[in-house]
């Protein structure tokens, strides 16, 4: 995840866990809301950031694989064209053929130890990039529960306080 995000969702924290205490509200405590919607806005638009990089991620290694195998098949055809010219001799002939198949099965390795090491990458970017995403998630979640339970305990009180006698205040 982006620094910027993970430093959003440290500021969230704070201003909560700093808030100050509601009067007979141990649990309970006031933030300004512009400010908290302010930042899980800003965190909400930092997310798209994080799956167009994974989605860009995809795409390079789609493109290296086809350049391995445009690499591969010009490799490929480059043989069969010299083993085609040399077949006036029979020497020739079977050195060129032992040739090809070597090229052409130092290609086929190639391409898929590239394609092989392309797909270790782009997997290993994108579990990286949703473990990022998931542990941001976990903390707007979380982040969202203790909003809701303040904002749940805020709306609570007036309630509790209705239904005190006299008695409790004295």
């Amino acid at each position: 995840m982006d620094n910027e995000a993970m430093e959003l969702i440290e500021m969230l924290y704070t201003m909560v866990s700093e808030a100050w205490g509601v009067p007979l509200g141990n649990d309970k405590c006031i933030v300004e809301r512009d400010k908290v919607l302010g930042i899980l806005e800003e965190i909400k638009a930092r997310l798209p950031v994080e799956l167009s990089e994974a989605k860009r991620l995809v795409s390079a290694r789609d493109e290296f694989i086809s350049n391995a195998k445009r690499e591969a098949e010009s490799i490929r055809r480059l043989a069969e064209e010299k083993v085609r010219a040399m077949v006036d001799e029979q020497e020739i002939v079977r050195a060129s053929r032992t040739r090809s198949n070597e090229l052409i099965s130092n290609a086929d390795a190639k391409s898929r130890e590239l394609r092989r090491v392309a797909n270790a990458y782009a997997d290993d970017a994108l579990r990286r990039t949703e473990e990022a995403i998931t542990a941001a998630l976990d903390e707007v979640r979380q982040s969202r529960a203790r909003f809701r339970n303040v904002t749940g305990n805020i709306q609570a009180a007036p309630q509790q306080i209705e239904t005190m006698n006299e008695e409790d205040f004295a």
